[in-house]
């Protein structure tokens, strides 16, 4: 034999790609189609906190080197922004690959190397399993009895929202719609569903009032079907897929039974989950097949899902909202903040431009606010690591708000309860000098309507805006 071929017979790698099947299998995704451009990891938010980067795990299960996959942090860390999903070249879906890993991983018996965000995606299936909605006073005992010293570090967070009225301390229980008759409604044809999500009726209260004041002063009433139930957020997409496509299509259903045409959704993860479960009862219909017979009723795919900026926008738009203006925001300096879920991926959401967003921008400026350019739009807040990890929320959001305050804006609008958390309700714990007000959009839109103050909520945000709008003279001071 000679020397090359000794060599060669040493350096042979057996690649395998046992993980990788079951990725193609169980998700559909080709990680071989991965060619290491880096974007994933480039783009990555959360990046820094990693191990080992998003290629590098996308290499290591193409290579069959399962141990770095499934002993690292990365999977666990992923904050589920679809960043790197929308930017993937290949068009792999690596965010439904992390989220994979991690279920792979607690399958195979490994444990998880970040043992709270495990944590909080069983407490969380749980608690919605349990009540059929998010019932956040459970959620959060049940991390504090994991985690007692987070109790300590998160006492004034948690003082702040009982203190302002946000914590919903009994819960209410509701049955799958599917379990129950459902009439038509009057007029459903010609009236737009109303879906809050589990976040507006507690911790968003101010985004609920606002949004439904503002869309009947616009004359753009909306229906909220009864016996609704949680969306299951990121925390079903990781722990349990079968309850992340059950959960939105219940309510697609009941929404579609009534006979409503469309349905509005003010949270930015509702919405983006509800896309998502339309999105993949279209890409496969052996999905669709085996929701239909779990719920016992066939969707027939007659509900357009839309953002709360897009409803307004579609159904009232810049020149009439411009009309309706009684207290222009003048010398107000707005930037729009729309986070990851109300753009990404386009192919799911929809989206026109997924990472410059207009839409909340043109209506902010027919308010007659001064809308600032920034480069911020949908860079991640740090999701729903607020509860997990919320040194990374502190971080990206901080982050968020500084460059806001460096570009001079007076304020931040945005249209997500959890972004609305992390920007707003975190803001004491990060190293900002002057403290940034964070308004929902449709809290501004209340302001310039010259709704009573019971619209705008304004007490019920943890960063106190009303000092800000009286020196604008945009309220009356007392």
């Amino acid at each position: 034999m000679s020397e090359e071929s000794n060599y060669l017979d040493k350096t042979t790698i057996t690649i395998n790609g046992n993980l990788a099947t079951r990725i193609q299998e169980e998700i559909g995704e080709n990680v071989y189609l991965c060619y290491q451009c880096v974007k994933c990891t480039s783009g990555c938010p959360v990046a820094k906190y990693f191990d080992w980067q998003p290629n590098q795990i996308m290499r290591a299960v193409q290579l069959g080197q399962e141990d770095i996959a499934l002993e690292s942090k990365t999977p666990w860390l992923c904050a589920s922004c679809l960043t790197c999903t929308t930017r993937c070249p290949q068009g792999l879906d690596i965010t439904a690959i992390m989220e994979f890993l991690t279920r792979e991983i607690l399958e195979r018996g490994y444990k998880p190397k970040v043992p709270e965000t495990d944590q909080f995606n069983k407490a969380f299936m749980r608690e919605v399993n349990l009540w059929g909605r998010s019932y956040e006073p459970g959620l959060m005992a049940e991390l504090i009895m994991h985690n007692p010293k987070s109790v300590v570090d998160d006492f004034q967070l948690y003082l702040k929202f009982f203190q302002k009225g946000k914590v919903s301390i009994i819960p209410h229980k509701v049955r799958m719609p599917s379990k129950k008759q459902v009439k038509p409604a009057p007029d459903a044809a010609e009236t737009v569903a109303y879906y809050p999500g589990c976040s507006l009726e507690t911790t968003a209260t101010e985004y609920n009032n606002s949004t439904l004041a503002v869309c009947e002063a616009l004359d753009f009433p909306l229906a909220e079907p009864k016996g609704w139930v949680c969306c299951g957020s990121s925390a079903a997409h990781r722990a349990d897929p079968e309850a992340a496509l059950h959960l939105p299509m219940e309510n697609l259903a009941l929404i579609e039974r009534h006979g409503y045409k469309e349905v509005a959704m003010p949270c930015a993860a509702c919405f983006n989950r509800h896309k998502a479960a339309q999105y993949e009862i279209r890409q496969h219909s052996d999905h669709k097949k085996s929701v239909d017979q779990l719920m016992g009723y066939e969707y027939q795919d007659q509900v357009q899902v839309s953002s709360m900026i897009e409803a307004i926008y579609n159904h009232v738009g810049p020149e009439k909202l411009a009309a309706k203006v009684k207290k222009p925001l003048t010398g107000l300096k707005l930037v729009c903040y729309y986070g990851c879920l109300l753009t990404r991926p386009p192919e799911v959401t929809e989206a026109e431009h997924p990472e410059y967003p207009q839409d909340m921008d043109l209506l902010m400026d027919s308010l007659g606010a001064e809308v600032l350019d920034w480069s911020y739009k949908t860079s991640c807040c740090g999701a729903g690591h607020s509860l997990t990890r919320p040194d990374i929320v502190v971080d990206l959001s901080g982050s968020l708000v500084q460059h806001a305050l460096d570009h001079g804006a007076d304020a931040i609008a945005v249209a997500c309860p959890l972004c609305h958390m992390n920007l707003d309700a975190r803001q004491f714990q990060m190293e900002i000098d002057n403290p940034l007000p964070i308004l929902y959009f449709t809290q501004l839109m209340a302001i310039a309507l010259d709704l009573p103050p019971k619209a705008a909520a304004l007490n019920k945000n943890i960063v106190d805006p009303r000092p800000m709008l009286i020196k604008k003279q945009l309220l009356e001071g007392k």
